[in-house]
């Protein structure tokens, strides 16, 4: 790679690891401190027991950037060409990215209400098919290094399956139970390792050979 694009790659990398960190940071800066109207132990109890739905919502809010911020660092480092293409979708992910602490401020604000539980996952939703237009844009001849071996491109590109597949699960729960409709996003890790390892691909596989 030539240093013109090597610095264009890093350019765009830190400019993306920059607003990851500005996101993740604004989660917890929309927990504002509370004000109780005592000042005994109870009102204090009492005024951040208010504040639980709050706590939930960065800590899974966190996990969500974070693991977007880790795939968008893996996949930038089998980077070995800059490529154009990459820069305008690039954006649109870090734009869902950077909405997302006022999509789980809402959330979190109304915990038990449909219409900010769906928005939170259609937030999420757009943020994961955005990543997978990045990525699958991203991880293609020139521009990965050639010691990067194709299993390792194949399991990138399915574990980008998995955020949109649970935001998805995610808001038709929100129809019936919101809140609770947001445990398909705390299964996440599991979910992201069981693609990565072809979990699905296998059991099509199975299925088709046993029918």
């Amino acid at each position: 790679m030539s240093h013109g694009q090597e610095q264009q790659l890093e350019r765009l990398t830190f400019f993306s690891d920059a607003v990851f960190a500005i996101a993740i940071t604004l989660l917890v800066i929309e927990i504002h401190v509370p004000d109780p109207e005592g000042r005994g132990d109870a009102a204090w109890m009492e005024a951040l027991g208010h504040l639980v739905p709050h706590f939930l919502g960065f800590v899974l809010s966190f996990v969500v950037v974070g693991a977007l911020w880790a795939a968008h660092h893996r996949v930038f480092g089998m980077l070995e060409r800059f490529d154009p293409a990459i820069v305008w979708r690039n954006l649109a992910l870090l734009m869902s990215v950077a909405f997302m602490p006022f999509s789980s401020a809402l959330m979190s604000t109304h915990p038990t209400e449909r219409i900010p539980e769906m928005f939170y996952s259609l937030n999420l939703f757009i943020a994961g098919l955005l990543q997978w237009r990045l990525f699958r844009t991203a991880l293609r001849a020139p521009h990965v290094r050639a010691d990067v071996a194709d299993a390792d491109i194949a399991a990138m590109r399915r574990r980008t399956l998995a955020l949109p597949l649970m935001s998805t699960l995610s808001f038709a729960l929100a129809f019936w139970i919101p809140g609770p409709s947001n445990l398909p996003l705390v299964l996440m890790p599991i979910v992201v390792a069981w693609f990565a390892r072809g979990g699905f691909r296998r059991r099509a596989t199975s299925t088709a050979s046993t029918g």
